[in-house]
């Protein structure tokens, strides 16, 4: 064989594993656009559940905007009005501002919302870009508000956490949004590409009949100190407080009254709390009391409740925390003066669900 031809047909070889190399590529992304559901974190499915209900416009009287504590602690089902839980694991107020814009554009908006952010999630980044983009929370209409909030404000904490991988962020953010594969690849491998479609399935159907409650841990109590209990002082991020004023004000212009309740927290990361910090946290959301008359604060900022109502470190109430919440007066009485759309509140649980 000549030298010409060998290296022709080498040619060939590289030109044809270029092209499977392509066609697999492509046909991964087609997954990734298409099965999410098949391999995404168990998560996705109560994002997607929350993103149908808006999609939907069925909300009811009470819309509860937030973040993990507020979307185990708030249990629909088990409230005297129709409501919809929208708090997301990881949320902060721009999780929060997106879904409410959305809210508002059906054709019957909420009576009252309901807001709870525990002061972690004003004070540093969280999940953004592994969870709200990633799970297609945004759309590219409300991550170019966020990046140019953040340049105004020179605040690039959440719109630039952790983007060490050189990409421009402008191309960064049109991978995103097109859920570019790389970006997949470790829930595809542990998601072994339809693995978890069945309990992903499931998941969805739990927390579209809970109106977009879920729990993350369940253990029978937790006396772990919660990163609440670690932090020196309360010091709100410019572009999440930015956020959380822009709620309140497209709130007011609505005429829509909101309340923050904060959710209940273990006692012993309650005695870690720092007072500089609740102090803080309670000063900063009265500021916001006193410029919005339609927002009030409900209640203590720091709420202890028995450790053994809690089912992880980062005091996420456990079922039967959850349920006892939401039948409490503590919540209750907020929704005072609101019409009664639904049914009598389940009996159990499992009823609510």
């Amino acid at each position: 064989m000549s030298s010409s031809t060998s290296s022709f047909n080498l040619k060939r070889y590289f030109a044809a594993m270029a092209v499977v190399a392509i066609i697999t590529f492509g046909a991964v992304w087609l997954w990734v656009l298409a099965m999410p559901l098949a391999f995404l974190e168990p998560e996705y499915a109560s994002w997607r559940a929350k993103q149908a209900l808006l999609a939907q416009c069925d909300l009811g009287d009470v819309l509860i905007l937030g973040d993990s504590r507020a979307t185990v602690a708030i249990i629909p089902g088990l409230l005297p009005v129709k409501a919809t839980n929208l708090a997301v694991g990881g949320g902060e107020a721009i999780e929060a501002y997106a879904a409410l814009t959305r809210a508002l554009s059906c054709p019957q908006t909420p009576k009252l919302v309901v807001l709870s952010i525990d002061t972690v999630h004003f004070s540093r980044p969280d999940l953004f870009w592994e969870r709200t983009m990633r799970f297609g929370f945004l759309n590219a209409a409300e991550l170019a508000d966020l990046r140019d909030v953040s340049h105004a404000l020179g605040d690039y904490s959440v719109y630039e956490e952790r983007h060490t991988d050189g990409i421009p962020s402008w191309l960064r953010d049109r991978l995103y949004l097109a859920h570019f594969p790389p970006y997949y690849f470790a829930s595809l491998i542990e998601g072994r590409l339809l693995w978890r479609w069945r309990h992903n399935e499931a998941g969805l159907a739990a927390s579209s009949a809970a109106r977009g409650q879920y729990y993350f841990g369940i253990d029978e109590g937790s006396s772990v100190v919660a990163a609440d209990g670690k932090l020196t002082a309360f010091r709100p991020l410019p572009v999440l407080d930015r956020y959380f004023a822009r709620i309140l004000a497209l709130l007011q212009e609505r005429g829509i009254p909101s309340v923050f309740v904060a959710m209940p927290v273990n006692e012993t990361t309650a005695r870690a709390i720092r007072p500089e910090v609740r102090d803080g946290f309670a000063a900063w959301l009265a500021g916001f009391e006193a410029r919005y008359p339609g927002f009030r604060v409900a209640g203590p900022v720091v709420r202890p409740w028995p450790d053994r109502y809690f089912g992880d470190g980062f005091s996420h109430l456990n079922p039967a925390g959850a349920a006892r919440f939401s039948a409490s007066a503590e919540l209750n009485t907020q929704f005072a003066g609101y019409q009664r759309l639904q049914a009598a509140p389940p009996r159990t649980q499992n009823d609510a669900q």
